[in-house]
């Protein structure tokens, strides 16, 4: 006797191809969030863009998930999660915005771009995601892509050159953790919660140090161009980390690591509309095989998102 159709509505719905999608909406506004950082006036001292970067944030999310009902108040072990996400997003994005002030960000994502390879492990080893040969070589090829886009070389750069792989590393860490908890809890109000415990840290800071005589620490009262900077810095931010969070909520970590190299391309774009960075002819060769790695692990998670689907019953 021939087994009963299987419903469709209770088979549960691949949404890899959504979680692509989402990636690649971040990698097109992310590199905004660091034009304004980079464009904000040196008298602003980092630690200051960065409050600005989480207290946006907390402004517009913490209200819309309570509004919306997307999260209660977190237990003690969220919390201790949340903290732990916010140092991490809090110190990436410091020694981030520090590396900008010294390249161009397209410059500073090539060299960021380790990060995926970090990703891609700590997804196998941490969350036990199954990672394929051709996930691989598609990081590898992406890999080799942003090799082409460093300019100048690690001898060049000097010790400037390790803060964008320490971010790396703590984005990659980030990442993992918001894998985890995007499963179950709504993006809106995993980062409204993670902006909250990161500016418990930073408003702290900013106030020993008010004062202090320390031009690298000491934060100033912005105006003019620092205002409309630092707002920009913060509305950015809490756009593209919501499209990272929903990313991570629909596809695996080593799924999307390989199209984050995009995001170079954006910053290509915009490096060169509003600083005149104008990449030269091997930067463009490194973004074309970057480009083609992408749109490879696009189309062939779509192909399996296809293979996946349910039959029609008959």
């Amino acid at each position: 006797m021939a087994e009963p159709a299987a419903d469709p509505q209770s088979v549960p719905r691949d949404t890899t191809v959504a979680g692509i999608l989402c990636i690649v909406a971040f990698t097109l506004t992310a590199p905004v969030m660091d034009a304004f950082a980079k464009a904000t006036p040196e008298v602003v001292p980092v630690l200051q863009i960065v409050a600005a970067r989480f207290g946006v944030q907390v402004a517009v999310l913490v209200p819309l998930a309570l509004v919306l009902g997307l999260g209660s108040w977190p237990s003690r072990a969220d919390w201790g999660q949340h903290f732990a996400r916010g140092l991490l997003l809090m110190a990436g994005t410091a020694l981030f915005f520090t590396a900008l002030r010294y390249m161009p960000i397209a410059n500073a994502l090539a060299i960021f771009f380790v990060e995926p390879f970090i990703l891609t492990l700590l997804g196998a080893v941490l969350l036990g995601e199954e990672v394929g040969r051709r996930r691989v070589v598609a990081c590898a090829v992406g890999f080799a892509g942003a090799l082409l886009v460093i300019q100048p070389s690690f001898a060049e750069l000097g010790a400037v050159a390790l803060l964008p792989l320490g971010t790396a590393l703590c984005l990659a860490l980030y990442m993992v953790m918001t894998r985890r908890m995007a499963q179950r809890m709504h993006p809106i109000a995993l980062q409204g919660w993670t902006a909250t415990a990161a500016c418990a840290a930073l408003f702290p800071a900013l106030w020993v140090f008010d004062g202090s005589g320390i031009a690298a620490l000491e934060p100033v009262r912005p105006a003019g161009l620092a205002v409309w900077t630092l707002l920009g810095v913060g509305v950015m931010a809490t756009v593209a980390h919501l499209f990272l969070s929903f990313a991570l909520r629909l596809a695996p970590a080593a799924t999307i690591a390989p199209l984050q190299y995009l995001e170079i391309v954006a910053a290509a774009a915009v490096g060169y509309w509003v600083f005149g960075d104008f990449p030269d002819l091997l930067t463009w060769a490194g973004v074309a095989v970057i480009v083609t790695s992408g749109l490879y692990v696009f189309a062939r998670e779509r192909q399996l998102s296809l293979r996946r689907r349910p039959l029609p019953p008959t």
